[in-house]
């Protein structure tokens, strides 16, 4: 009795794309948990983390962003996990320190500010320099050699690329939050992917 995928009509060499990308997305998967799993531990012991806002900001710095760069660099083919993990590490401690320290900073002061009288019109202008700072960084992980003002212009120039690239991530982050060890298996990878793929496409063409 022959193989079930015979029976479907797709090519022999697009079957080994599609076995590569699921492949390459368990292992980013992996790697990710691995990476974070100080912070996951932090997560499930602790119950309000929102209480502790200094502790798992720093602790998020630390773990999130050489792990995501790692991810970006396995699916871009740059080498094994742990390898791009240990060479891009301090580029990407350092990136994702200043990227969430930036958004830190802009979340306290919209929460200073929700409620005052100038709050009305600085709120609006904290959230769209917090969603950009985010994006930025992004960008920066995901492609290591990009400038800083070419990140900037990439994120600025196609902005529903910035949003689509963040709600992505949100709702992974929702996901792994409602199922967690379903949703780490299957979802960090992919989200990283489009991510990636947003981040080549706004890249493209840009100069600054």
């Amino acid at each position: 009795m022959g193989s079930p995928l015979a029976r479907v009509n797709v090519r022999a060499d697009a079957w080994d794309l599609i076995w590569s990308f699921a492949h390459r997305v368990l292992v980013v998967n992996l790697g990710l948990a691995a990476a974070t799993s100080p912070l996951l531990l932090a997560l499930a012991v602790v119950s309000d983390p929102l209480g502790y806002p200094v502790f798992f900001g720093v602790l998020a710095a630390v773990v999130i962003g050489p792990a995501v760069a790692a991810g970006f660099a396995y699916l871009d083919d740059q080498g094994s996990f742990f390898r791009s993990y240990k060479r891009l590490a301090p580029r990407a401690l350092l990136l994702s320190t200043l990227t969430l320290a930036a958004v830190g900073v802009l979340a306290a002061d919209i929460a200073v500010l929700h409620n005052s009288m100038p709050g009305a019109a600085l709120v609006p202008l904290l959230a769209v320099l917090g969603i950009l700072a985010l994006s930025i960084g992004l960008t920066m992980l995901a492609n290591p050699d990009t400038p800083l003002r070419t990140a900037i212009y990439a994120t600025v120039r196609r902005p529903h690329l910035t949003l689509l690239s963040l709600a992505v991530l949100a709702a992974a982050v929702v996901i792994v939050n409602q199922v967690p060890l379903a949703g780490l298996a299957t979802v960090p990878g992919c989200a990283l992917w489009v991510v990636q793929i947003n981040g080549r496409i706004q890249l493209a063409g840009s100069t600054a």
